[in-house]
């Protein structure tokens, strides 16, 4: 540790440009596409989405933005196909049934990309849509707790008209359906987070059930096709570098520091039953001593059209910022860059939530409380090593 706990610092990435949001700072979901950046905000402020123009990254602009329904927030993002999808969650989360909400997925047309038209929604029922996988095609699928289930479970939605969307399939872990005995333990929380897919496999974070794999060679009639549980829980992001037959998992921080359980980053090798082959190495520099969330949640998609790579892992760490990993040798991870920035005003750390590499290897990365959306460079040697990386 070379400053006090927590002090802003760099290692190969350098900030470009930053967007407070116009005020509505509470950034959650963020996705570049073209000149266009669409970000979803987390609820705190009111705010639903909001659609920047990026053309010069350096100085981001906000052109159109939209508040979230009441008792509700639309935090989530996916943009593919001339088409932007957009979640419908209930918010606050503990807030009563009775209070009004609106629960299931937007589609808008994206004819004119900073200015979408509403053309669909997909009413879920229960508290409504979390997060949503669409990266163009027939299908998105998505986590959701509908009606007369207990949490989060995985949904397929055919969109071959975007106009009405329908749901095809579905599969929940058993014991989440009324009526169902649960079959975890007390105290422990088997939720659907979301899956990535590689060829006919989902790997589907799942809270305390770890990584879950589904056989999706019929997306329409999802199996279970593998599992790997581990101490720690709250299994996020479940990233397949199918290449090299490994996924990255998070296990997503949802307490407050100080010294909040810890969460990790693991490197899993699913060239066989699957077995946990790594752990990414913790940042060190005393964030575990300070308030609000510390440790990983989001990761790098590898998206089409986004920059991609099976070597190197970008990751969000709350109040340590964005955190870069080398995979070149996937027993021994190592951090190859990072980026801390200096708190918000008014805000104890930094809480670094969601990001997207850009085509070009420019990092999007939003904050969950009042940072708004920042843009990150790669200085020489990180922009050679991601040229060498490049899938």
């Amino acid at each position: 540790m070379t400053g006090p706990p927590g002090a802003a610092s760099s290692s190969q990435l350098r900030l470009l440009g930053r967007h407070d949001l116009g005020g509505h700072g509470d950034g959650m979901q963020v996705i570049r596409a073209g000149d266009v950046l669409y970000v979803g905000h987390l609820g705190t402020s009111g705010a639903g989405t909001s659609i920047l123009d990026v053309a010069d990254p350096a100085r981001p602009a906000l052109v159109t933005q939209w508040p979230a329904p009441a008792g509700t927030h639309t935090h989530k993002v996916q943009v593919a196909g001339g088409l932007l999808l957009v979640n419908h969650e209930k918010f606050p989360y503990r807030a009563a049934m009775t209070e009004p909400f609106s629960a299931g997925l937007a589609v808008y047309r994206l004819d004119d990309p900073l200015h979408p038209e509403q053309i669909g929604f997909w009413p879920s029922g229960g508290r409504g849509v979390h997060r949503v996988v669409w990266t163009g095609g027939r299908y998105a699928h998505m986590s959701a707790i509908p009606d007369r289930f207990s949490d989060r479970i995985w949904v397929v939605l055919d969109l071959s008209d975007p106009a009405a969307p329908a749901e095809v399939a579905r599969w929940w872990w058993p014991g989440q359906r009324a009526g169902e005995q649960p079959t975890w333990r007390p105290g422990e929380r088997f939720a659907a987070h979301h899956a990535l897919l590689a060829g006919d496999r989902a790997y589907l974070g799942y809270g305390d059930a770890g990584l879950v794999i589904l056989d999706v060679s019929e997306i329409t009639r999802p199996r279970p096709a593998g599992q790997l549980r581990w101490d720690g829980g709250a299994t996020h992001t479940c990233l397949p570098l199918p290449g090299r037959q490994l996924v990255v998992a998070t296990d997503e921080q949802v307490s407050n520091g100080p010294h909040a359980p810890q969460r990790g980053m693991r490197v899993i090798d699913v060239s066989g039953p699957p077995r946990v082959a790594a752990l990414c190495p913790p940042p060190d520099g005393g964030y575990d001593a300070l308030p609000l969330r510390f440790g990983p949640h989001n990761l790098h998609e590898n998206q089409p059209g986004s920059y991609q790579s099976e070597r190197l892992i970008f990751a969000t760490y709350f109040s340590a910022g964005v955190r870069v990993y080398d995979l070149a040798d996937p027993a021994r991870p190592r951090e190859a860059a990072h980026w801390v920035p200096e708190p918000p005003p008014g805000q104890p750390v930094p809480q670094s939530n969601d990001l997207f590499v850009d085509h070009g290897g420019l990092v999007w990365v939003t904050d969950r409380v009042t940072g708004g959306v920042s843009v990150l460079e790669p200085e020489p040697a990180l922009a050679a090593l991601m040229a060498e990386a490049r899938s």
